[in-house]
Protein backbone atom coordinates (compact mmCIF):
# COMPACT_ATOMS: atom_id res chain seq x y z
CA UNK A 1 0.00 0.00 0.00
CA UNK A 2 1.65 3.42 -1.23
CA UNK A 3 0.33 6.87 -0.99
CA UNK A 4 -3.39 7.23 -1.46
CA UNK A 5 -4.07 7.65 -5.18
CA UNK A 6 -5.73 11.08 -4.44
CA UNK A 7 -2.83 12.60 -2.65
CA UNK A 8 -0.63 11.10 -4.93
CA UNK A 9 -1.54 13.07 -8.15
CA UNK A 10 -0.70 16.42 -6.30
CA UNK A 11 2.88 15.52 -4.55
CA UNK A 12 6.31 14.71 -6.72
CA UNK A 13 8.45 11.58 -6.01
CA UNK A 14 10.12 13.08 -3.29
CA UNK A 15 6.93 14.29 -1.44
CA UNK A 16 5.92 11.31 -1.89
CA UNK A 17 8.61 9.28 -0.08
CA UNK A 18 8.84 11.86 2.88
CA UNK A 19 4.84 11.09 3.40
CA UNK A 20 5.51 7.38 3.21
CA UNK A 21 8.89 7.76 5.61
CA UNK A 22 6.28 10.20 8.31
CA UNK A 23 3.50 8.03 8.21
CA UNK A 24 5.62 4.35 8.49
CA UNK A 25 7.61 3.59 11.38
CA UNK A 26 10.66 1.13 11.34
CA UNK A 27 9.69 -0.72 14.59
CA UNK A 28 6.33 -1.11 13.01
CA UNK A 29 7.89 -2.34 9.19
CA UNK A 30 10.29 -4.98 11.54
CA UNK A 31 6.71 -6.45 13.41
CA UNK A 32 6.17 -7.30 9.75
CA UNK A 33 8.81 -9.59 9.60
CA UNK A 34 10.65 -8.02 6.72
CA UNK A 35 14.00 -7.84 8.23
CA UNK A 36 15.16 -9.76 11.49
CA UNK A 37 16.42 -8.01 14.42
CA UNK A 38 19.64 -9.59 15.95
CA UNK A 39 21.00 -11.20 12.92
CA UNK A 40 24.11 -10.06 13.77
CA UNK A 41 26.18 -12.08 15.62
CA UNK A 42 26.31 -10.72 19.72
CA UNK A 43 23.31 -9.13 18.45
CA UNK A 44 21.60 -8.43 21.89
CA UNK A 45 21.19 -5.37 23.45
CA UNK A 46 22.47 -4.35 27.19
CA UNK A 47 19.98 -2.31 29.27
CA UNK A 48 20.81 0.35 31.67
CA UNK A 49 20.34 3.23 29.84
CA UNK A 50 22.57 6.46 29.83
CA UNK A 51 19.77 8.86 28.97
CA UNK A 52 15.81 8.86 27.51
CA UNK A 53 15.23 9.80 24.20
CA UNK A 54 12.03 11.43 23.58
CA UNK A 55 9.48 9.03 22.02
CA UNK A 56 6.60 9.79 19.19
CA UNK A 57 3.30 11.20 20.22
CA UNK A 58 0.86 9.61 17.85
CA UNK A 59 1.58 5.65 17.28
CA UNK A 60 2.04 4.11 14.02
CA UNK A 61 0.59 1.06 12.66
CA UNK A 62 2.33 0.48 9.19
CA UNK A 63 3.02 -3.30 9.40
CA UNK A 64 4.21 -3.69 5.38
CA UNK A 65 7.80 -2.33 4.04
CA UNK A 66 8.13 0.83 2.42
CA UNK A 67 7.39 0.79 -1.70
CA UNK A 68 11.12 -0.07 -2.66
CA UNK A 69 10.73 2.71 -5.75
CA UNK A 70 10.74 5.08 -2.76
CA UNK A 71 13.75 4.29 -1.50
CA UNK A 72 17.69 4.53 -2.73
CA UNK A 73 20.43 2.35 -0.89
CA UNK A 74 23.13 5.06 0.30
CA UNK A 75 26.86 4.73 2.24
CA UNK A 76 27.89 2.18 -0.33
CA UNK A 77 31.66 1.00 1.27
CA UNK A 78 33.87 -1.83 0.02
CA UNK A 79 36.66 -4.19 1.62
CA UNK A 80 38.74 -6.78 0.27
CA UNK A 81 38.21 -9.97 1.54
CA UNK A 82 41.28 -12.45 2.11
CA UNK A 83 42.82 -12.38 -1.31
CA UNK A 84 42.13 -9.03 -2.79
CA UNK A 85 42.91 -10.31 -6.64
CA UNK A 86 39.58 -12.23 -6.31
CA UNK A 87 37.49 -11.19 -3.46
CA UNK A 88 35.81 -7.80 -2.68
CA UNK A 89 32.60 -6.99 -0.64
CA UNK A 90 29.99 -4.19 -1.31
CA UNK A 91 28.19 -2.96 1.58
CA UNK A 92 25.48 -0.46 1.94
CA UNK A 93 22.30 0.88 3.49
CA UNK A 94 18.76 1.36 3.06
CA UNK A 95 16.87 3.84 5.24
CA UNK A 96 14.00 1.60 6.07
CA UNK A 97 13.03 -2.27 5.58
CA UNK A 98 13.33 -3.02 2.16
CA UNK A 99 12.76 -6.50 0.00
CA UNK A 100 15.56 -8.82 -1.59
CA UNK A 101 18.04 -6.42 -1.28
CA UNK A 102 21.06 -7.92 -4.13
CA UNK A 103 23.81 -6.31 -6.06
CA UNK A 104 24.22 -6.50 -9.74
CA UNK A 105 27.83 -6.58 -11.19
CA UNK A 106 29.33 -6.70 -14.45
CA UNK A 107 32.41 -5.69 -16.93
CA UNK A 108 30.21 -2.79 -18.55
CA UNK A 109 27.64 -0.58 -17.07
CA UNK A 110 25.56 -1.35 -20.10
CA UNK A 111 26.00 -5.37 -19.11
CA UNK A 112 24.84 -6.19 -15.39
CA UNK A 113 23.28 -9.35 -15.78
CA UNK A 114 24.89 -11.08 -13.00
CA UNK A 115 22.64 -10.51 -10.01
CA UNK A 116 23.52 -11.29 -6.71
CA UNK A 117 21.78 -12.01 -3.16
CA UNK A 118 22.61 -9.90 -0.20
CA UNK A 119 22.42 -10.14 3.36
CA UNK A 120 20.99 -7.70 5.28
CA UNK A 121 22.07 -7.27 9.34
CA UNK A 122 19.92 -4.72 11.63
CA UNK A 123 21.10 -2.60 14.29
CA UNK A 124 18.27 -1.82 16.69
CA UNK A 125 19.01 1.12 19.02
CA UNK A 126 16.17 1.26 22.08
CA UNK A 127 15.36 4.57 23.08
CA UNK A 128 16.98 5.35 26.20
CA UNK A 129 21.01 4.33 24.91
CA UNK A 130 22.67 7.53 24.63
CA UNK A 131 20.73 9.95 21.92
CA UNK A 132 19.87 7.86 19.64
CA UNK A 133 16.01 7.84 20.09
CA UNK A 134 14.50 4.11 18.74
CA UNK A 135 16.63 4.29 16.20
CA UNK A 136 16.68 0.73 13.46
CA UNK A 137 19.40 0.84 10.60
CA UNK A 138 19.89 -2.16 7.81
CA UNK A 139 23.36 -2.52 6.61
CA UNK A 140 23.33 -4.92 3.66
CA UNK A 141 26.27 -6.92 2.18
CA UNK A 142 27.38 -8.66 -0.70
CA UNK A 143 30.31 -11.04 -0.87
CA UNK A 144 31.82 -10.91 -4.50
CA UNK A 145 34.05 -14.05 -5.05
CA UNK A 146 36.27 -15.73 -8.00
CA UNK A 147 36.76 -12.28 -9.79
CA UNK A 148 39.78 -11.53 -11.89
CA UNK A 149 43.01 -10.00 -10.42
CA UNK A 150 43.37 -6.51 -12.18
CA UNK A 151 40.04 -6.08 -13.69
CA UNK A 152 37.34 -2.94 -13.15
CA UNK A 153 33.94 -3.97 -12.41
CA UNK A 154 31.13 -1.94 -12.60
CA UNK A 155 28.23 -2.75 -9.73
CA UNK A 156 25.06 -1.32 -8.47
CA UNK A 157 23.00 -1.97 -5.58
CA UNK A 158 19.41 -2.86 -5.04
CA UNK A 159 16.31 -4.13 -3.94
CA UNK A 160 12.63 -5.04 -5.44
CA UNK A 161 11.14 -1.58 -6.58
CA UNK A 162 14.72 -0.15 -6.93
CA UNK A 163 16.97 -1.89 -10.01
CA UNK A 164 20.23 0.01 -10.84
CA UNK A 165 20.30 -1.65 -13.93
CA UNK A 166 16.91 0.60 -15.05
CA UNK A 167 18.40 3.14 -17.45
CA UNK A 168 17.26 6.12 -15.38
CA UNK A 169 19.28 5.01 -12.72
CA UNK A 170 22.56 4.22 -13.83
CA UNK A 171 23.66 7.07 -12.26
CA UNK A 172 23.98 5.37 -9.05
CA UNK A 173 26.49 2.94 -10.18
CA UNK A 174 29.99 1.96 -8.92
CA UNK A 175 33.23 0.62 -9.91
CA UNK A 176 36.04 -1.59 -8.30
CA UNK A 177 39.13 -2.58 -9.20
CA UNK A 178 40.91 -6.17 -8.24
CA UNK A 179 44.45 -6.37 -7.03
CA UNK A 180 46.94 -7.47 -9.76
CA UNK A 181 47.97 -11.21 -9.88
CA UNK A 182 51.70 -10.09 -10.36
CA UNK A 183 53.50 -7.21 -8.95
CA UNK A 184 53.01 -3.58 -10.11
CA UNK A 185 52.78 -0.07 -8.67
CA UNK A 186 50.29 1.28 -6.75
CA UNK A 187 49.75 3.72 -4.07
CA UNK A 188 47.51 3.53 -1.03
CA UNK A 189 46.19 6.04 1.71
CA UNK A 190 45.92 5.86 5.28
CA UNK A 191 44.79 7.93 8.51
CA UNK A 192 42.60 7.64 12.04
CA UNK A 193 40.17 9.23 14.18
CA UNK A 194 38.52 10.92 11.28
CA UNK A 195 34.82 11.07 12.29
CA UNK A 196 32.56 13.55 10.85
CA UNK A 197 32.78 17.09 10.04
CA UNK A 198 34.14 19.62 7.31
CA UNK A 199 38.02 18.36 7.82
CA UNK A 200 36.65 15.01 7.41
CA UNK A 201 35.22 15.59 4.22
CA UNK A 202 37.97 17.82 2.68
CA UNK A 203 40.05 14.86 3.40
CA UNK A 204 38.18 12.36 1.27
CA UNK A 205 38.11 14.53 -1.50
CA UNK A 206 42.03 14.91 -1.24
CA UNK A 207 41.94 11.00 -1.14
CA UNK A 208 40.24 10.04 -3.96
CA UNK A 209 42.51 12.51 -5.89
CA UNK A 210 45.53 10.14 -5.06
CA UNK A 211 43.78 6.87 -6.72
CA UNK A 212 44.68 4.79 -3.88
CA UNK A 213 44.45 1.03 -4.41
CA UNK A 214 42.65 0.83 -0.83
CA UNK A 215 42.62 3.38 2.39
CA UNK A 216 43.53 2.05 5.46
CA UNK A 217 41.82 3.66 8.64
CA UNK A 218 43.51 2.87 11.71
CA UNK A 219 40.59 3.31 14.28
CA UNK A 220 38.17 5.79 16.01
CA UNK A 221 35.93 5.84 12.53
CA UNK A 222 32.82 7.50 13.16
CA UNK A 223 32.52 8.54 16.92
CA UNK A 224 28.79 7.46 17.12
CA UNK A 225 30.31 6.72 20.77
CA UNK A 226 32.24 9.71 21.85
CA UNK A 227 33.46 9.15 25.25
CA UNK A 228 35.38 6.09 23.70
CA UNK A 229 35.77 4.09 27.09
CA UNK A 230 34.05 1.01 25.79
CA UNK A 231 31.20 1.22 28.90
CA UNK A 232 27.83 1.17 28.57
CA UNK A 233 27.66 4.39 31.22
CA UNK A 234 29.74 6.13 27.92
CA UNK A 235 26.98 9.32 27.31
CA UNK A 236 26.54 10.79 24.35
CA UNK A 237 25.98 7.91 22.23
CA UNK A 238 24.17 8.35 19.26
CA UNK A 239 23.70 5.22 16.63
CA UNK A 240 22.60 8.15 13.72
CA UNK A 241 26.13 9.68 13.54
CA UNK A 242 27.30 6.52 11.47
CA UNK A 243 24.44 7.03 9.00
CA UNK A 244 26.24 10.31 8.36
CA UNK A 245 30.04 8.70 8.18
CA UNK A 246 29.20 6.33 5.81
CA UNK A 247 27.06 8.70 3.45
CA UNK A 248 30.20 11.36 4.50
CA UNK A 249 32.79 8.63 3.13
CA UNK A 250 30.35 6.98 0.38
CA UNK A 251 32.51 9.16 -2.38
CA UNK A 252 35.45 7.55 -2.13
CA UNK A 253 34.60 4.20 -0.52
CA UNK A 254 32.34 2.99 -3.32
CA UNK A 255 35.68 2.61 -5.31
CA UNK A 256 38.40 2.19 -2.87
CA UNK A 257 38.79 -0.77 -0.63
CA UNK A 258 38.21 1.15 3.08
CA UNK A 259 39.74 -1.30 4.90
CA UNK A 260 39.33 -0.50 8.94
CA UNK A 261 40.75 -1.42 12.25
CA UNK A 262 38.84 -0.88 15.71
CA UNK A 263 39.94 1.47 18.04
CA UNK A 264 38.44 2.52 21.38
CA UNK A 265 35.52 4.68 20.50
CA UNK A 266 34.52 1.95 18.05
CA UNK A 267 33.71 -0.24 21.31
CA UNK A 268 30.19 0.43 21.67
CA UNK A 269 29.11 -1.67 24.71
CA UNK A 270 25.59 -1.61 24.18
CA UNK A 271 25.82 -3.82 21.09
CA UNK A 272 27.79 -7.36 22.58
CA UNK A 273 30.03 -7.73 25.14
CA UNK A 274 33.21 -7.15 23.28
CA UNK A 275 31.85 -3.70 22.02
CA UNK A 276 31.69 -4.74 18.37
CA UNK A 277 28.29 -6.04 17.54
CA UNK A 278 27.94 -2.93 15.75
CA UNK A 279 30.72 -3.08 13.54
CA UNK A 280 30.29 -6.33 13.33
CA UNK A 281 27.08 -5.51 11.43
CA UNK A 282 28.38 -2.23 9.64
CA UNK A 283 31.87 -3.67 7.98
CA UNK A 284 32.34 -7.15 6.09
CA UNK A 285 36.30 -7.60 6.82
CA UNK A 286 38.30 -10.21 6.01
CA UNK A 287 38.09 -13.71 8.25
CA UNK A 288 41.47 -14.80 8.53
CA UNK A 289 42.09 -13.53 11.87
CA UNK A 290 42.54 -15.12 15.17
CA UNK A 291 39.47 -14.78 17.01
CA UNK A 292 36.40 -13.79 14.91
CA UNK A 293 33.90 -13.26 18.14
CA UNK A 294 36.37 -11.47 19.99
CA UNK A 295 38.63 -9.65 17.77
CA UNK A 296 36.66 -9.63 14.35
CA UNK A 297 38.97 -6.44 13.38
CA UNK A 298 41.72 -8.34 13.05
CA UNK A 299 43.20 -9.73 9.84
CA UNK A 300 45.46 -9.43 7.02
CA UNK A 301 45.84 -9.08 3.43
CA UNK A 302 48.33 -8.99 0.36
CA UNK A 303 48.46 -6.26 -2.51
CA UNK A 304 51.28 -7.06 -4.82
CA UNK A 305 54.30 -7.11 -2.99
CA UNK A 306 52.48 -5.58 -0.01
CA UNK A 307 51.53 -7.87 2.95
CA UNK A 308 48.70 -5.46 5.57
CA UNK A 309 48.12 -6.37 8.85
CA UNK A 310 44.87 -4.87 11.20
CA UNK A 311 45.55 -5.27 14.86
CA UNK A 312 43.42 -4.69 17.89
CA UNK A 313 45.26 -2.61 20.60
CA UNK A 314 42.52 -2.50 22.58
CA UNK A 315 43.11 -5.95 23.95
CA UNK A 316 46.92 -4.98 24.68
CA UNK A 317 45.43 -1.29 26.02
CA UNK A 318 46.90 -0.39 29.35
CA UNK A 319 45.33 3.45 29.03
CA UNK A 320 41.98 2.32 28.34
CA UNK A 321 41.32 -1.28 29.19
CA UNK A 322 37.69 -2.18 28.80
CA UNK A 323 39.11 -5.10 26.46
CA UNK A 324 42.74 -5.58 27.91
CA UNK A 325 43.71 -9.35 27.45
CA UNK A 326 40.33 -10.12 25.58
CA UNK A 327 42.38 -12.90 23.19
CA UNK A 328 44.18 -14.08 26.08
CA UNK A 329 47.14 -13.49 23.95
CA UNK A 330 45.94 -15.00 20.96
CA UNK A 331 46.23 -12.16 19.14
CA UNK A 332 50.06 -11.98 19.71
CA UNK A 333 50.73 -15.28 18.89
CA UNK A 334 48.77 -14.96 15.33
CA UNK A 335 50.78 -11.55 15.10
CA UNK A 336 53.97 -13.34 15.29
CA UNK A 337 52.59 -16.59 12.68
CA UNK A 338 52.28 -13.45 10.30
CA UNK A 339 54.81 -11.78 10.34
CA UNK A 340 57.67 -14.76 9.54
CA UNK A 341 54.94 -16.66 7.24
CA UNK A 342 55.08 -12.93 5.09
CA UNK A 343 58.91 -12.57 5.63
CA UNK A 344 59.65 -16.07 3.80
CA UNK A 345 57.05 -15.43 1.59
CA UNK A 346 59.79 -14.86 -1.75
CA UNK A 347 56.76 -12.42 -3.40
CA UNK A 348 56.15 -10.32 -0.34
CA UNK A 349 58.98 -7.03 -0.01
CA UNK A 350 57.00 -5.08 2.18
CA UNK A 351 55.06 -5.22 5.61
CA UNK A 352 52.70 -2.62 7.00
CA UNK A 353 51.04 -2.67 10.02
CA UNK A 354 48.02 -0.64 11.14
CA UNK A 355 45.99 0.07 14.49
CA UNK A 356 45.04 3.08 16.34
CA UNK A 357 46.93 2.92 19.83
CA UNK A 358 50.00 5.03 19.38
CA UNK A 359 53.54 2.34 19.75
CA UNK A 360 55.49 5.97 19.68
CA UNK A 361 54.04 9.72 19.92
CA UNK A 362 54.54 12.70 22.27
CA UNK A 363 50.81 14.20 22.42
CA UNK A 364 49.77 15.71 25.15
CA UNK A 365 46.29 13.57 24.93
CA UNK A 366 47.49 10.16 24.71
CA UNK A 367 51.32 9.76 24.22
CA UNK A 368 52.46 6.16 23.67
CA UNK A 369 50.69 2.72 24.79
CA UNK A 370 52.98 0.84 26.97
CA UNK A 371 51.06 -2.22 25.92
CA UNK A 372 51.52 -1.86 22.34
CA UNK A 373 55.85 -1.26 23.13
CA UNK A 374 55.36 -4.30 25.62
CA UNK A 375 53.53 -7.15 23.27
CA UNK A 376 53.83 -6.06 19.43
CA UNK A 377 57.26 -3.76 19.11
CA UNK A 378 60.06 -6.65 19.93
CA UNK A 379 58.17 -8.44 17.45
CA UNK A 380 58.05 -5.29 14.37
CA UNK A 381 62.08 -5.23 15.27
CA UNK A 382 62.59 -8.79 15.07
CA UNK A 383 60.29 -9.54 11.76
CA UNK A 384 61.70 -5.98 10.30
CA UNK A 385 58.44 -4.25 9.92
CA UNK A 386 58.51 -1.78 7.07
CA UNK A 387 55.95 0.47 8.54
CA UNK A 388 53.84 1.23 11.17
CA UNK A 389 50.78 3.61 10.94
CA UNK A 390 48.87 4.45 14.51
CA UNK A 391 45.87 7.14 14.82
CA UNK A 392 44.42 7.96 18.02
CA UNK A 393 46.71 11.35 18.59
CA UNK A 394 44.59 13.54 16.48
CA UNK A 395 47.79 15.04 14.76
CA UNK A 396 50.98 13.67 12.29
CA UNK A 397 53.71 13.13 14.11
CA UNK A 398 56.50 10.52 12.10
CA UNK A 399 59.56 8.93 14.20
CA UNK A 400 63.13 8.29 13.26
CA UNK A 401 64.17 5.03 13.01
CA UNK A 402 63.90 3.01 15.92
CA UNK A 403 64.92 -0.21 17.22
CA UNK A 404 64.97 -1.81 20.62
CA UNK A 405 63.28 1.62 21.99
CA UNK A 406 66.43 3.64 21.24
CA UNK A 407 66.71 5.54 17.77
CA UNK A 408 69.23 4.28 15.30
CA UNK A 409 69.67 6.08 12.94
CA UNK A 410 68.54 9.76 12.27
CA UNK A 411 65.33 10.20 9.53
CA UNK A 412 65.19 13.80 8.07
CA UNK A 413 62.37 14.82 5.86
CA UNK A 414 63.52 13.15 2.40
CA UNK A 415 65.52 10.64 4.16
CA UNK A 416 65.52 7.16 3.53
CA UNK A 417 65.19 3.82 5.97
CA UNK A 418 66.74 0.52 5.29
CA UNK A 419 64.17 -1.84 8.11
CA UNK A 420 66.66 -5.06 7.21
CA UNK A 421 69.91 -3.98 9.18
CA UNK A 422 68.36 -0.23 10.65
CA UNK A 423 65.15 -0.89 12.09
CA UNK A 424 61.29 0.93 12.30
CA UNK A 425 59.59 3.65 11.22
CA UNK A 426 56.29 4.91 13.14
CA UNK A 427 53.66 7.47 11.63
CA UNK A 428 50.71 9.10 13.75
CA UNK A 429 48.03 9.79 11.05
CA UNK A 430 45.39 10.28 13.54
CA UNK A 431 44.78 13.99 11.93
CA UNK A 432 41.74 12.79 9.33
CA UNK A 433 39.08 15.05 10.94
CA UNK A 434 38.46 15.29 14.70
CA UNK A 435 39.32 18.37 16.91
CA UNK A 436 42.84 18.38 17.04
CA UNK A 437 45.15 17.64 20.42
CA UNK A 438 48.84 19.50 21.31
CA UNK A 439 52.43 19.08 21.26
CA UNK A 440 54.74 20.08 23.92
CA UNK A 441 57.25 20.66 21.41
CA UNK A 442 56.97 23.25 18.53
CA UNK A 443 55.85 21.97 14.89
CA UNK A 444 58.43 20.72 13.15
CA UNK A 445 57.37 19.71 8.85
CA UNK A 446 58.55 20.13 5.27
CA UNK A 447 59.58 23.93 5.14
CA UNK A 448 59.51 24.87 8.67
CA UNK A 449 61.49 22.37 10.04
CA UNK A 450 62.25 23.27 13.90
CA UNK A 451 64.06 20.39 15.26
CA UNK A 452 64.73 19.93 19.21
CA UNK A 453 67.68 17.57 20.58
CA UNK A 454 64.35 15.50 23.08
CA UNK A 455 60.50 16.40 23.64
CA UNK A 456 59.00 15.53 26.90
CA UNK A 457 56.69 13.13 27.20
CA UNK A 458 54.93 10.01 28.77
CA UNK A 459 53.51 6.57 28.20
CA UNK A 460 50.89 4.72 29.53
CA UNK A 461 51.49 1.30 31.20
CA UNK A 462 50.09 -0.98 33.93
CA UNK A 463 50.05 1.88 36.55
CA UNK A 464 49.49 5.06 35.19
CA UNK A 465 51.62 7.47 33.11
CA UNK A 466 54.78 7.18 33.29
CA UNK A 467 56.47 10.14 32.34
CA UNK A 468 59.52 9.91 29.55
CA UNK A 469 62.08 12.54 27.59
CA UNK A 470 62.43 11.45 24.14
CA UNK A 471 64.34 11.89 21.41
CA UNK A 472 62.52 9.72 18.32
CA UNK A 473 60.33 12.79 17.87
CA UNK A 474 61.22 13.46 13.65
CA UNK A 475 58.30 15.65 12.49
CA UNK A 476 55.21 17.29 13.96
CA UNK A 477 52.60 19.19 12.50
CA UNK A 478 49.40 19.88 14.14
CA UNK A 479 46.55 20.16 11.73
CA UNK A 480 44.60 18.06 9.18
CA UNK A 481 46.48 15.81 7.37
CA UNK A 482 46.69 12.39 5.93
CA UNK A 483 48.89 9.45 4.42
CA UNK A 484 49.83 8.42 0.96
CA UNK A 485 52.11 5.28 0.39
CA UNK A 486 53.78 4.79 -3.22
CA UNK A 487 54.84 1.28 -3.23
CA UNK A 488 57.46 0.49 -6.40
CA UNK A 489 58.06 -2.92 -6.89
CA UNK A 490 61.75 -3.19 -8.22
CA UNK A 491 63.60 -6.89 -10.15
CA UNK A 492 65.27 -9.20 -7.44
CA UNK A 493 68.37 -8.19 -5.84
CA UNK A 494 67.37 -4.45 -6.39
CA UNK A 495 66.09 -1.62 -3.73
CA UNK A 496 61.89 -1.87 -4.03
CA UNK A 497 60.45 1.29 -2.06
CA UNK A 498 57.83 2.41 -0.47
CA UNK A 499 57.69 6.29 -0.53
CA UNK A 500 55.72 7.47 2.20
CA UNK A 501 54.05 11.52 2.11
CA UNK A 502 52.26 13.37 5.06
CA UNK A 503 49.66 15.52 3.10
CA UNK A 504 47.80 18.49 4.71
CA UNK A 505 43.91 18.95 4.17
CA UNK A 506 45.47 22.12 1.96
CA UNK A 507 47.11 19.89 -0.01
CA UNK A 508 50.93 20.82 0.60
CA UNK A 509 53.13 17.74 1.43
CA UNK A 510 54.33 18.40 5.18
CA UNK A 511 56.57 15.64 5.22
CA UNK A 512 57.60 12.55 3.29
CA UNK A 513 60.64 9.80 3.50
CA UNK A 514 61.42 6.59 1.37
CA UNK A 515 61.74 2.98 3.19
CA UNK A 516 63.67 0.66 0.75
CA UNK A 517 64.59 -2.49 0.86
CA UNK A 518 66.04 -5.82 -1.63
CA UNK A 519 63.01 -7.27 -3.78
CA UNK A 520 62.95 -11.04 -3.05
Amino acid sequence: MGVPEQLAGRMSMAEQHEYLRARFSRRTMIRGGAVTLGAVTGGAFVTGATARAATPTQPLTRTEPVDGSLVAPFGRHLAWGNDPRTEITVSWQVPVAVKKPFLRIGAHPWDLSRKIEAEVRTLYTPAGVGASGDHTQYYVHAELTRLRPGRTYYYGVGHAGFDPAEPHLLGTLGTFTTAPAHKAPFTFTAFGDQGVSYHALANDSLILGQNPAFHLHAGDIAYGDPAGQGKTSDTGFDARTWDQFLAQTESVAKSVPWMVSYGNHDMEAWYSPNGYGGEEARWNLPDNGPDRKNLPGVYSFVYGNTAVISLDPNDVSFEIPANLGISGGTQTTWLEAQLKRFRAAKDIDFVVVFFHHCAYCTSTAHASEGGVRQEWVPLFDKYQVDLVINGHNHQYERTDVIKGGAVTKKLPIGGTAYPETEGVVYVTAGAAGRSLYAFTAPDSYEGHEHEVDSVASFVNVKDGKQNETVTWSRVRYLNYSFLRVDVTPAPKGHYTTLKVQGIAETGDRIDHFTVARRAG
